[in-house]
């Protein structure tokens, strides 16, 4: 066996670059020099950060989806007669200027009998001798993202009512009580299983990074009897749990958008629609460097709990 395989890092050079190319070196060869028990602890950090990042995936796209519903929340202004052009636009002109409006569509006469006979394709039939005159004309309003909530639709329509020459207003009250009651039930839901599995997570990695240490409690006695600061003995460790922690969240991204693509490919063998389709999309670039930083700070602050206890230990 060659005798340098074993040989520490040496601090050649001083100032902060030279102690941190040192400590960086010790972190390395610890763990070359301890592959099955590294192996372990980024195991134990990817499949942590898989389950978390498996539960924000899913959540992305419900919040996703729910914004695609939230689209269809729109106000409708029903009109008893037809507008004159002139009419139309000044009504239209004073709607969008309202702070929430986001899109306004003129629907007329013809225009709501075509859409009624399609949503009866197939039974035209039962539309024979209606007249579009039967039907009211209508302006659909689309509101901004920021002003979707119950309380914000109900302030809206009351500045819509202000507004001369405005018919009846309908929004579908109950169904948007009932909308916003899940989302904020889905996200409350979010936050409590998210918390709960970064606790999880925390203490999972915290006691496996400790069994590196411990495999290591003799080199580490020793270092201290020969008068080894506290911080000189922690450093190399917390840049191994650290590099330890970035190799986990690579990883563990890694094994998530394969099972991403898996999922999407083959779906649609035992779904009723096609998740290539629906708009099910991978975690957002600003989740991927959360994930990659959360993965290098469970494994620093992971490092830094058990070696707080452990350096308490060999200091007794």
């Amino acid at each position: 066996m060659n005798r340098n395989s074993k040989k520490r890092p040496s601090m050649t050079s001083g100032g902060a670059q030279g102690r941190l190319a040192y400590f960086t070196g010790r972190a390395l060869t610890n763990i070359r020099q301890n592959i099955f028990v590294n192996v372990v602890t980024v195991g134990t950090i990817t499949l942590a950060l898989l389950i978390v990042s498996l539960f924000m995936l899913l959540f992305v796209n419900l919040e996703n989806a729910a914004e695609n519903w939230s689209e269809k929340v729109q106000v409708t202004i029903y009109f008893d007669k037809e507008l004159t052009p002139q009419e139309q636009t000044d009504i239209k002109n004073r709607i969008t200027v309202l702070p929430a409006t986001s899109k306004v569509n003129w629907v007329s006469r013809d225009e709501a009998l075509k859409r009624f006979k399609g949503r009866l394709k197939g039974q035209e039939t039962l539309l024979e001798g209606i007249r579009p005159e039967v039907l009211p004309t209508s302006f659909e309003i689309s509101l901004k993202k920021a002003n979707r909530s119950s309380e914000d639709i109900e302030l809206y329509v009351g500045r819509l009512k202000g507004i001369p020459g405005i018919g009846e207003i309908q929004y579908g009250e109950e169904w948007v009580r009932r909308f916003n009651t899940f989302l904020t039930f889905m996200r409350i839901i979010g936050l409590l299983v998210g918390g709960f599995l970064v606790l999880a997570v925390v203490f999972i990695v915290s006691n496996t990074i400790q069994l590196t240490i411990y495999a290591r409690r003799d080199e580490l006695e020793i270092m201290s009897l020969v008068g080894a600061t506290r911080m000189f003995i922690k450093i190399p460790f917390l840049i191994e749990g650290l590099l330890q922690g970035i190799a986990g969240g690579v990883i563990a991204l890694l094994l998530l958008l394969s099972i991403h693509l898996l999922f999407l490919h083959n779906a649609g063998n035992f779904l009723t629609f096609n998740p290539a389709t629906a708009g099910l999309s991978f975690l957002p670039s600003s989740y991927i460097a959360g994930l990659l930083l959360a993965g290098a700070l469970l494994g620093f602050v992971g490092s830094l709990a058990a070696l707080r206890r452990f350096i308490n230990e060999i200091a007794d």
